[in-house]
């Protein structure tokens, strides 16, 4: 079991909020704070909890990745398609800030496409990563290994990588003292 059925839950760059309202009907359990940086993305997202009138999906909250994070302690930290849309700075912030507000044993799951050995593992990948860094060089498909390494810096061991549908991994690094 990666969570338990009880568990606090902060969802960074959550973009349209489709997968806190998912999240948060499927596991009633769960309290599911959403959080982006864009005004727009928390005007949908608020959209997505209006409608959907669950009470574990709280309201989101204009989180910057590498700016001030609110106060834990979290049980999962939830980063789904950041790491390669963003420079590798806010991988770092994402690696420290997640160690500062997670319990001991909280999760850190992140969701994206990766390299594998310095190698992309599809050619639909290897062109992504090319558009990304045709927007912006700063930005591109990781190497999981480099990213589990930034992990592993704030107390983080890799516990599962699990293949996905359309070339992407789910990550999942627990955190130990």
């Amino acid at each position: 079991m990666i969570l338990p059925e009880e568990a606090r839950i902060l969802e960074v760059a959550s973009g349209s909020g489709e997968h806190g309202v998912h999240y948060a009907a499927a596991k009633p359990g769960w309290t599911w704070q959403p959080s982006d940086p864009n005004a727009e993305a928390r005007r949908s997202i608020s959209a997505w909890r209006l409608h959907a009138g669950l009470e574990n999906l709280c309201e989101p909250l204009p989180l910057d990745v590498a700016g001030i994070w609110p106060s834990g302690p979290f049980d999962a930290v939830v980063a789904i398609n950041l790491i390669h849309i963003s420079p590798w700075e806010v991988c770092e912030a994402l690696m420290a800030r997640s160690a500062e507000r997670l319990c001991e044993g909280g999760v850190l799951y992140l969701y994206g496409p990766y390299r594998r050995d310095g190698r992309h593992t599809a050619p639909s990948n290897e062109a992504f990563d090319a558009d990304l860094k045709a927007r912006d060089p700063r930005w591109g498909v990781r190497d999981l290994e480099q990213v589990v390494s930034e992990a592993r810096k704030h107390g983080f061991m890799l516990e599962q990588a699990i293949e996905m549908p359309a070339n992407n991994l789910s990550v999942v690094l627990r955190l130990h003292s």
